[in-house]
């Protein structure tokens, strides 16, 4: 019996291939704190470079599987996500203990009103912590289903594709780049980390500017009274 790490993104990807990928990449995409602890961006980004094979090893992994696979998972994880804020999901936010997902919820929530809808669900999915309780978030607010369910759709897909076609890419241009697969998941995770630090720079320099600080976020999280334009 083969031992299978679901936080190792190799472990699944040898275990279970691109049904793993599936599996993974729907919990990750709207369940909440189970989806915290598991591989997102480190997952499809490799599983890109092992569909790419070489001229003396064949992929070890079908690209249109994979791609598929990713693009289902993500899509389908975010509706549940939406189901679970949608009944429930205030509750459920309110009555956490976990520090990172209250602190996601709110990040989730700025987003939310900061950009609109459509923005918003196309920009998170690229925001580890933040995909995977956006969604929750989203269903919580109120967010319209048809609207929430088109700009989803549009995130996960792009997410998806593009982190897997790039590691396609890069697998087939650098020949034996699938050996130095751990360097490449830690620059993956610097990467995707970017986005939450620029945020967090810009909010403290937003606090630092500001005359009077603001008031605690509550927790229970209100629709916003008015989308921007443009969603």
């Amino acid at each position: 019996m083969i031992a299978v790490d679901p936080l190792d993104s190799a472990s699944v990807l040898a275990a279970f291939g691109a049904l793993g990928v599936l599996t993974v990449i729907f919990a990750e995409s709207g369940l909440l704190v189970v989806g915290f602890v598991l591989p997102g961006d480190t997952l499809l980004f490799p599983a890109g470079v092992l569909c790419a094979g070489s001229a003396t090893q064949p992929p070890r992994l079908a690209l249109w599987q994979v791609l598929l696979c990713a693009a289902v998972g993500a899509v389908a994880g975010g509706q549940v996500g939406y189901l679970i804020g949608r009944h429930g999901g205030r509750a459920l936010l309110a009555r956490t203990s976990s520090r990172r997902v209250r602190t996601a919820a709110k990040r989730a929530e700025e987003l939310l009103a900061r950009y609109g809808y459509g923005k918003a669900l196309v920009i998170g999915r690229f925001v580890p912590l933040v995909r995977t309780v956006l969604h929750p978030v989203a269903g919580a607010l109120g967010v319209p289903a048809r609207r929430f369910t088109l700009w989803q759709t549009v995130g996960g897909i792009l997410w998806t594709q593009a982190l897997v076609l790039a590691g396609y890419t890069l697998g087939a241009s650098v020949p034996h780049v699938d050996d130095y697969l751990l360097p490449l998941v830690g620059v993956v995770v610097a990467l995707s980390l970017l986005p939450l630090l620029l945020e967090a720079r810009r909010s403290h320099r937003e606090r630092r500017t500001s005359p009077h600080p603001a008031p605690p976020a509550s927790p229970h999280p209100a629709p916003p009274t008015d989308e921007p334009p443009g969603t």
